[in-house]
């Protein structure tokens, strides 16, 4: 590892100004992700300005009746708070779906969403990669993709994001919230991803130097009978191979309203809304469930290896609205 500052900020504004000072400076929260890629080479920065202390640690209810969750707080703290549980279930399913109890601890909410993907090329600094050296190529699409995407990906790079709180929160219409040297701003988090296009080593819309402050989740009733189903290769932990946040509202065996978002599916959490409008005002069965997978995976241009990822939602999306269609009507 390449000898590196060390900084610890105690609000805001004092965090900002570090990062001005140093362009080669980047925000620490938990270091889950960040300091292995650090190890492996894939991120060089000269100083790690920590943002731990800083006062974004609380979940609190918004006057609207949303909850605001502080940038630093733990995975396992949004996990286990009761609003959280009661008033948005696949998110907390979500959170305990990702990684170990350990990691989860560390872990903070804006370096979740700041994540970055687990393709291997990525990783092997030995290996091209257009999101690690743009213009290198993507070797995945000749190579070993067999958890790659299969929705929103591009000819220069077929990595996905690994996030599964990002999904849930993408399903329920989170917006991030941050602060900049210039002032604050906020993003809709199915904006705050870029398209891969030909620039996939432009992940988000966050502006440089920015530091993400909160996720502010909307009062959403329908996300109170949510639920986020995992697929994955083995049992413990690892990252999905697919994955679904769902929230239905059945009102006379008519959808009144749902909420659908992929994950490991494309290069960011995949809101999929064109199955949300197949579905609205549609009978809550499973030819309905099937018909709106399918017109939302219509849009799927799998690689030779991972073409199961098209049955697989396919299968995850009819399964999953089944066992809420079954709760509703209980």
């Amino acid at each position: 590892m390449r000898e590196f500052g060390y900084q610890r900020a105690h609000d805001v504004s004092g965090a900002l100004a570090l990062l001005d000072a140093d362009p080669q400076a980047r925000f620490l929260g938990g270091g889950t992700n960040l300091v292995d890629l650090m190890k492996a080479g894939v991120e060089w920065p000269g100083r790690l300005v920590d943002v731990r202390e800083l006062p974004l640690d609380r979940i609190e209810s918004t006057e609207d009746g949303g909850l605001r969750i502080g940038a630093t707080v733990t995975n396992s703290d949004l996990a286990a708070h009761p609003e959280v549980r009661r008033r948005y279930p696949a998110l907390t399913q979500a959170v305990l779906a990702g990684a170990s109890g350990q990691l989860r601890n560390m872990a903070t909410v804006g370096g979740n969403l700041l994540q970055r993907t687990r393709c291997g090329y990525f990783a092997d600094v030995t290996k091209p990669c257009n999101k690690r050296v743009p213009g290198s190529g993507c070797p995945a699409i000749e190579g070993e993709h067999h958890n790659h995407a299969v929705l929103g990906a591009s000819e220069h790079c077929v990595a996905t994001h690994p996030s599964d709180m990002g999904v849930a929160l993408t399903a329920f219409d989170a917006v991030v919230s941050y602060e900049t040297a210039d002032g604050a701003g906020e993003s809709a988090l199915t904006d705050f991803y870029l398209p891969v296009g030909d620039t996939p080593h432009r992940e988000t819309a966050l502006p440089p130097g920015a530091l993400i402050t909160a996720v502010t989740l909307p009062p959403t009733p329908t996300a109170a009978r949510s639920r986020y189903r995992k697929v994955r290769e083995r049992a413990s932990y690892a990252f999905a191979i697919g994955s679904i946040a769902a929230a239905l509202d059945v009102r006379d065996g008519v959808v009144h309203d749902v909420r659908l978002a992929f994950g490991a599916v494309a290069s960011r959490p995949w809101r999929a809304r064109t199955a949300e409008r197949v579905l609205t005002g549609a009978p809550a069965d499973t030819e309905s469930f099937a018909a709106a997978a399918d017109a939302e995976l219509a849009a799927a241009r799998p690689l030779p290896h991972n073409v199961y990822k098209v049955t697989l939602m396919r299968n995850l999306v009819v399964a999953v609205l089944s066992e809420l269609t079954e709760e509703v009507t209980r």
